[in-house]
C-alpha cells in the first residue's frame, strides 16, 4: 500500500497538523517575519551600519560571549548539582531541590535587585571582593553573574530525569569488568547524559541571550562597557528609531538560531550514536 494510502496511526491529524501550523504561525512566524518586514525600511549600507557600529558590536558580544560562558559554568555546576540531588542522601536534599527552581519563579527584576544589593560594594559579597580589588555590580562580571543565576536551572532540571532513569547496574557491571571510575564516567555515563546535557545548554545560552529584566539592574549599562544587545534594541526604540531596533532584532534571532540549530544537530548526533552503541 502506498504512503498516501495508509491510514494515519493518529486520528485526526490533519485537522491537528492544520491547528499546529496555525498557532505557530501566529504565536511564532508572523511575529518574526515582522521584524525582517521592519528592518527592511533600511538600506544594505544603513543595515550594515546599524549593526556594525561600535556601540552594537559591543552589545552583541556582551550578551553572546558572556551568555556562553554562563552556560558553559551552569552546565558543569549544573551536573554537579544534579549528580549530589540524584546519587546522595542527606539532610536538607529536598530543600536544596527546591532552591534550584527559585530562578524559575523569582520574577526577573526582583532577581536583579538581589544580585545588586548582595554584590554592590557595599554588599555581603560585594564588600569583601571589592576589598581583593574585584568589582562585581555595574561590570560586564556582574552581568556573568546575573546570566549563571538564570541559566542554572535549565542544566538542572533537563539533566536530573535522565540521570535518574540511568541504570546504576550499568556502572556495577562496568566496574565488575574492570573499568576505572574515570572509564564509568566517559563510556557509561556521560554517553547517556550527552542529549540531555546539550539541551540544558542550549536553554541556558537562549535564557542568558535574551535575558533582560535581571541583568539590567546590576550591569551599569554604560555603552560600549556593560550594555546588553536587549537594552540597546529598547534604548533605540525609546528614541523612534524601530528600524534600527529591529535591525538589532534580526542580528540577534539569526545568531541565536544558527548556534541553537547547531547544538540541536549535536544533540541529535549524540542521540544516534548513543543508540548505535547500546
Amino acid at each position: 500500500m502506498s504512503a498516501a494510502g495508509r491510514r494515519s496511526a493518529l486520528p485526526g491529524f490533519g485537522l491537528t497538523m492544520g491547528l499546529t501550523l496555525t498557532w505557530l504561525s501566529l504565536l511564532i512566524l508572523i511575529p518574526l517575519a515582522g521584524l525582517f518586514v521592519k528592518t527592511a525600511e533600511l538600506s544594505l549600507s544603513q543595515f550594515i551600519d546599524t549593526v556594525t557600529s561600535n556601540r552594537t558590536l559591543h552589545a552583541l558580544q556582551i550578551s553572546f560571549g558572556l551568555a556562553f560562558a554562563a552556560a558553559l559554568v551552569n552546565l558543569v555546576a549544573g551536573l554537579l548539582i544534579v549528580w549530589a540531588l540524584v546519587r546522595y542522601r542527606f539532610p536538607g536534599r529536598r530543600i536544596f531541590d527546591a532552591i534550584v527552581d527559585i530562578p524559575f519563579a523569582l520574577p526577573t527584576a526582583v532577581a536583579g535587585i538581589a544580585l545588586t544589593t548582595l554584590f554592590a560594594q557595599q554588599g555581603w559579597l560585594g564588600a569583601p571582593l571589592a576589598a581583593l580589588g574585584i568589582k562585581v555590580a555595574f561590570t560586564p562580571l556582574g552581568i556573568f553573574v546575573a546570566m549563571i543565576f538564570i541559566g542554572i536551572p535549565f542544566v538542572v532540571r533537563t539533566v536530573q530525569p535522565v540521570l535518574i532513569d540511568l541504570d546504576v547496574e550499568l556502572e556495577e557491571a562496568a566496574a565488575c569488568l574492570g573499568a576505572s571510575r574515570w572509564q564509568i564516567i566517559t563510556r557509561v555515563i556521560i554517553p547517556s547524559l550527552t542529549p540531555a546535557i546539550l539541551t540544558g545548554f542550549a536553554l541556558a545560552f537562549a535564557r542568558a541571550v535574551g535575558e533582560y529584566g535581571s541583568v539590567i539592574f546590576i550591569a551599569g549599562n554604560l555603552p560600549n562597557v556593560s550594555e546588553i544587545a536587549p537594552l540597546l534594541i529598547v534604548i533605540r526604540l525609546s528614541e523612534f528609531r524601530y528600524a534600527d531596533a529591529t535591525a538589532i532584532a534580526v542580528v540577534m534571532l539569526v545568531a541565536s538560531f544558527l548556534i541553537i540549530f547547531l547544538l540541536n544537530r549535536l544533540q541529535r548526533w549524540a542521540q544516534i550514536r548513543a543508540l548505535s552503541v547500546g
